[in-house]
C-alpha cells in the first residue's frame, strides 16, 4: 500500500523528480505495454526480475490494451468492462491488474499506468471503438484514483499515443481531472504520439505534474535534444523526459527493408542526447517486448524474437550506466549547458553537454576530438575521464589546469563510437564516474 517513503514528488526547482526524503529519482523506464493482456503472473515475475537486475526502475504499461484489448481478453479469459462499457469495470480484471501491480512492488518497480489506449478515444490507426467520452472518462478516472490512490508504486501516463487537441482533449482532460479529484498521492503526465509533446496542450494544467515527448521510430539521429529543450523552457518549469524514444529492434519508420533496424547505439543515442538536455529521465523500448510477441501471435511489424529472447539485448543493460552516471555527481544542480562546447554540431556529430557546479558531463556520439571551455565550473584543476556507455567504465586520462580551451581524444571514433567526456573539479573529490 502506500508507502510515503517510496512516495514521488517534484523536485523543489521543478526540474527533477524524487522521493519525499529528498533522494533524487532517475526515471527509468522499460516499455511493457501489453504486460496486462498478454502475460501470465509467472512471466510477468521473470520479467519484472530481468528488468530489474538491469536497473530499470519504472515499466510503462497500458491498462487496456491496443491490440483490440476491450474484446480481447487478457491471459486469463478476462475483459476490462462488461458491454465494453467504461462505466462498467469488471472487477475481475482489475483484481488481476491488482496482481500485477503488487508483484511489480515486490521488485521495487513503478508502474507507469496508462488508463486505455488512445485508440479507445481516436481511433486513427487503431482498432477502437471509441468508447470514451468526458463523462464517462472523467467516471472511469475517479473509479482509478479510488481503486489505486493507496498504492505506492503508481506513476499516471493519462493518455496512448494520441493527440491531446481537438475533439480529444475534452476526454483526456475529464480523465486527468478525475483521478486527480480523488488520488493525490501520484505524479501525472500525458503520453503524446509521435514527434509531439504532453506540453503541447496540458503544460499549464493542475494534473500535468511532468512532460513527456515521444521522439519516436521515425528515424536514426533524430535530434530528440530538440523536443525536450522546447519542454525545458517551458514556463512555468517542469521536469521533461523522452518516453518513447526509438526502440531497440524497431524497424525505423516501420520499413525494415528500406531503412534497417534501430540497435543499441541508436538507443543509448536518443538517451544521452534527451538527458543531458535537460531531461529527468529516459525510457528504453525494444520491439518485441513492447507487445510481448511469441511464437503462434501476430506481431506488430517486422519482429525477429520472442519477448524473452529480446530481455537480454544490449540495450536494455546498458542505460543503466547513464542513470547510474549521472546519480554519482550531485543531482539537483545539473543543467544543460551548450556554451562548454564552442562547436556542438549536427546531425549525427553533434555533441551534447550538461553540467553542476562542479562537474561536466559531454556526449560525444562518434568519439574523436571535442574542444571544451570548462571555466563555468568551480575548481582550479580538473580531473578528466572518459566514460564508456556501453559498460559503464571509465578510465581517468589526468589532471588538467581549468583554463578557457581544452582539447581530449577519445579513445576511438568513427560510427558506433560514442563516449562521454567527464571533467570533475579536483577539490570536489568525486568518486570514479558511474560509482555511485
Amino acid at each position: 500500500m502506500c508507502n510515503q517513503e517510496k512516495k514521488l514528488i517534484v523536485s523543489p526547482n521543478h526540474r527533477f523528480l524524487q522521493y519525499t526524503d529528498g533522494s533524487p529519482f532517475f526515471y527509468l523506464a522499460d516499455t511493457g505495454w501489453t504486460l496486462f493482456q498478454r502475460l501470465t503472473i509467472e512471466d510477468a515475475s521473470m520479467y519484472f526480475d530481468s528488468r530489474k537486475a538491469q536497473g530499470f526502475n519504472t515499466i510503462q504499461v497500458m491498462g487496456i490494451s491496443e491490440f483490440d484489448g476491450l474484446r480481447i481478453p487478457n491471459a486469463y479469459g478476462q475483459l476490462p468492462f462488461i458491454d465494453m462499457d467504461p462505466a462498467k469495470p469488471n472487477e475481475a480484471y482489475f483484481k488481476t491488474v491488482d496482481t500485477f501491480i503488487q508483484k511489480a512492488a515486490e521488485y521495487d518497480l513503478f508502474i507507469a499506468f496508462i488508463p486505455i489506449w488512445g485508440d479507445k478515444v481516436d481511433q486513427m490507426f487503431g482498432i477502437g471503438p471509441e468508447v470514451m467520452n468526458p463523462e464517462n472518462a472523467f467516471q472511469y478516472g475517479q473509479w482509478l484514483g479510488n481503486r489505486y490512490k493507496d498504492y505506492w508504486n503508481i506513476i499516471w501516463l493519462n493518455g496512448g499515443d494520441r493527440s491531446g487537441g481537438g475533439k480529444n482533449f475534452p476526454v483526456w482532460d475529464a480523465l486527468g481531472k478525475g483521478i486527480k479529484s480523488v488520488d493525490r498521492n501520484h505524479l501525472m503526465t500525458y503520453h503524446p504520439q509521435g514527434d509531439a509533446s504532453s506540453s503541447m496542450w496540458f503544460h499549464d494544467l493542475e494534473w500535468l505534474d511532468f512532460n513527456i515527448c515521444q521522439s519516436g521510430h521515425s528515424m536514426r539521429n533524430y535530434p530528440n535534444y530538440v523536443m525536450i529543450t522546447y519542454d525545458y523552457l517551458r514556463l512555468p518549469a517542469k521536469p521533461c523526459l523522452d518516453s518513447e524514444p526509438r526502440y531497440e529492434e524497431h524497424a525505423i519508420n516501420w520499413k525494415m527493408e528500406q531503412n534497417g533496424i534501430f540497435d543499441d547505439y541508436d538507443v543509448r543515442q536518443a538517451a544521452y542526447w534527451a538527458v543531458f538536455a535537460g531531461g529527468c529521465g529516459n525510457t528504453y523500448g525494444t520491439h518485441p517486448v513492447w507487445q510481448m510477441y511469441d511464437t503462434g501471435r501476430e506481431p506488430a511489424g517486422f519482429v525477429r524474437y520472442t519477448w524473452k529472447q529480446a530481455l537480454d539485448l544490449p540495450g536494455a543493460s546498458q542505460l543503466q550506466h547513464l542513470k547510474n552516471l549521472v546519480l554519482s555527481r550531485p543531482y539537483f544542480d545539473r543543467i544543460p549547458d551548450m556554451s562548454i562546447v564552442p562547436s556542438p554540431k549536427v546531425g549525427d556529430e553533434h555533441i551534447r553537454t550538461t553540467r553542476g557546479n562542479n562537474y561536466i558531463f559531454s556526449y560525444l556520439p562518434l568519439g574523436g576530438t571535442v574542444e571544451i571551455n570548462p571555466t563555468v565550473i568551480s575548481g582550479r584543476q580538473l580531473n578528466a575521464w572518459w566514460f564508456d556507455p556501453r559498460t559503464g567504465n571509465a578510465e581517468m586520462i589526468g589532471k588538467f589546469e581549468n583554463q578557457p580551451l581544452l582539447t581530449f581524444t577519445a579513445p576511438s571514433s568513427g560510427p558506433k563510437s560514442d563516449w562521454v567526456l567527464v571533467l570533475d573539479d579536483v577539490d570536489a573529490g568525486f568518486n570514479t564516474p558511474g560509482i555511485i
